[in-house]
């Protein structure tokens, strides 16, 4: 039914005429391992089958045209090939005009413009990764419409570079990684050093994964993901002066602890401390899963959340409260902050005979401690980026 009224608002919009195409490129969540992709570290992500949808055809000229029927109001966004800003676009189409660009930079010129209408059913701002799955969608279709020759594992790359360089996002690489190599019913352990990755199924017996939304907006840009960023390359190069390592995910907890006086300033301290006791948490989970260890996977994320909270220092009172009250409810295995943090959404691994008590708990204590209403979502892990026949 959607699909059918994205055609009729693209034809309205456009004209009927031509090889329209449709495509789909998803968001994700990541079940352990936050802010460890930019430190060389581990992650286990999952792309879902909510993400970002995309009605394309190609023009003869070098007009680009957006419609966004998330942002009605803004109408029809005209502009050409010609015209892009690295750091200085800043409306939503400055991530698909990231990746356009970026493409061009990497020697595949997009030769013409394109007639685009997007629909993303991911709640803004709510650390789902709209942005890399917008990203990967315009990647994607990209390279069917032009012929591009990209792996999947390139879109990612590509959307990353288009973040970090034109949206002057400094992110890691796992967001796009999880939206381009997404597969059904797995998870991806990916080694982001290394971009080494095997899928491991996520088999949770008679529970489910259930994110719920705070609905309190982060904004990445703004805030203080870039210093995050910084204060760990800044340890990281102390840390150097005393080890022999290339990132903060070669270090186990032992070393670190042995060499972590090299860092001189306490907070730097804690935010390396995240990233690698961060990193070793994930290889555990990732082995406790496989072993059908489904309580050491919880009491894993539990910890990362406190490490998140409380050393890394990103989650906000809103998160805080929804993974308190998560805790609190009988069947819940694991809760913790997910995403960039600063607001956004937990993801909880909930047994399945009490997901109705634990969204009527959580949500009725958080609406009574911070007045706001929580969005809950059992989700599903599908598969990355396709076109669907039309």
């Amino acid at each position: 039914m959607e699909h059918q009224k994205m055609l009729a608002k693209f034809k309205e919009l456009y004209g009927a005429d031509g090889d329209i195409r449709m495509y789909f490129a998803p968001g994700r969540v990541n079940l352990i391992g936050e802010h460890t992709d930019y430190n060389g570290g581990h992650v286990f992500p999952c792309a879902l089958t909510i993400g970002t949808y995309a009605v394309a055809r190609k023009r003869d000229d070098e007009k680009l045209r957006f419609y966004s029927m998330n942002f009605e109001k803004n109408g029809v966004v005209e502009t050409s090939l010609s015209d892009f800003h690295p750091k200085e676009d800043k409306n939503w189409t400055a991530y698909p005009k990231g990746v356009m660009w970026a493409f061009t930079e990497r020697g595949m010129k997009v030769e013409k413009g394109l007639d685009l209408l997007i629909r993303g059913n991911i709640p803004a701002g709510s650390g789902l990764s709209s942005s890399a799955s917008l990203e990967v969608l315009t990647g994607f279709l990209l390279k069917d419409l032009f012929g591009f020759s990209v792996t999947n594992e390139d879109l990612a790359k590509i959307g990353q570079f288009s973040e970090n360089q034109y949206n002057g996002m400094n992110c890691g690489i796992m967001d796009q990684f999880a939206s381009a190599m997404g597969k059904k019913d797995h998870a991806i352990f990916l080694d982001t050093a290394t971009l080494e990755f095997t899928y491991a199924p996520v088999a949770l017996k008679d529970a489910s994964v259930v994110v719920t939304n705070s609905n309190v907006k982060h904004s990445l840009v703004a805030s203080a993901y870039n210093e995050r960023r910084t204060e760990c390359e800044t340890a990281l190069a102390e840390l150097q002066s005393v080890t022999d390592i290339k990132t903060l995910g070669d270090l186990t907890e032992e070393a670190f602890e042995k060499s972590k006086d090299a860092i001189k300033d306490p907070v730097r301290q804690k935010r390396a401390k995240h990233a690698v006791y961060e990193n070793q948490r994930t290889v555990r989970a990732v082995e406790a899963l496989k072993n059908n260890d489904i309580k050491l996977f919880g009491e894993l994320m539990n910890q990362s959340h406190v490490s998140l909270r409380d050393d890394y220092e990103v989650s906000c009172p809103e998160i805080d409260v929804l993974v308190e009250e998560a805790w609190k409810v009988p069947g819940v295995i694991g809760s913790r902050i997910t995403g960039g943090g600063f607001g956004g959404c937990t993801v909880s691994i909930v047994e399945n005979g009490a997901i109705d008590a634990f969204q009527k708990a959580v949500g009725e204590a958080y609406e009574k401690r911070t007045g706001k209403q929580a969005d809950f979502y059992v989700v599903e892990i599908g598969d990355g980026p396709h076109r669907i026949p039309v």
